[in-house]
């Protein structure tokens, strides 16, 4: 059965799932809809039209789904979804999504937001992403399965952060980190690819290689600029779902174009 302490303040309109803990001094607002499993932990603030999924956990001083920190917001009934299996610590901050961003701030499945860290609105975070002590996110944020921010980490809005990257602590991001990229410094810059992500994510040798190879030929700056050198790339892709991964996130749009290796160019 779901448990609700005395000094929890739970607004009637509040959908609370099964098993749920609701801990001491808990405000929840009338728009959210909380899965089953879910524990507040206690002094947590959940507003807005929020969803929580199955089992997540929230800690203490956490405040979810408040108004965004955008002075366009003009009170749109924006969204802020979570995952199932997210854990959320003391003092995260995570707000919804604006009319200009899609209305929609999400936050995937099995994900770690240490300490203090902040989500801005509309951003989207992959499956298992884990944000450490005080990272940072500005707006319309995109950020790729299994990747890793450092603490104390910041980055800019519209970046984009692919999958299996690592972010070092206290690294400011203003351009987009290519799936599977290391980026270390201040500022940060690419380091070269994440080798331990990669073998966590149980990658064959062969596909590391055919990654490596790709990696290195677009970020040569002895042959042309970036977008020169991507549009030759297509051959090195060919049947390698990591390469291919890799050079599809280089093709796609960039607000800020992307992040390269030390005294290389921006392209």
């Amino acid at each position: 059965m779901t448990e609700v302490h005395a000094t929890a303040v739970v607004d009637p309109g509040a959908q609370l799932g099964k098993d749920c803990r609701i801990g001491p001094f808990c405000v929840i607002g009338g728009n959210v809809t909380i899965g089953d499993g879910v524990v507040l932990h206690s002094h947590i603030v959940v507003e807005g039209r929020t969803h929580i999924g199955d089992g997540c956990q929230v800690f203490p001083f956490a405040s979810i789904g408040h108004r965004p920190q955008d002075l366009k917001y003009a009170g749109e009934e924006s969204e802020l979804k979570i995952g199932k299996g997210t854990i959320i610590r003391e003092h995260v901050t995570i707000n919804t999504g604006t009319k200009g961003g899609g209305m929609l701030t999400a936050v995937g499945n099995g994900c770690l937001l240490m300490v203090g860290a902040h989500v801005a609105h509309d951003c989207h975070l992959g499956d298992g992403v884990i944000l450490a002590n005080n990272a940072t996110l500005a707006g319309h944020v995109t950020i790729g399965e299994r990747a890793i921010l450092g603490g104390l980490s910041a980055v800019q809005q519209f970046v984009r952060i692919g999958r299996n990257a690592m972010i070092g602590g206290m690294a400011g991001i203003r351009q987009d980190v290519v799936p599977f990229g290391l980026v270390s410094g201040r500022p940060g810059y690419l380091v070269g690819l994440n080798m331990v992500g990669l073998r966590r994510a149980d990658a064959e040798r062969g596909e590391i290689d055919g990654l490596r190879r790709l990696f290195d030929k677009a970020f040569d700056r002895k042959a042309g600029n970036l977008a020169e050198r991507v549009k030759e790339l297509d051959e090195l892709a060919e049947g390698n779902a990591l390469a291919s991964l890799l050079l599809d996130f280089l093709k796609a749009e960039s607000a800020h174009g992307f992040m390269q290796p030390e005294g290389r160019d921006g392209g």
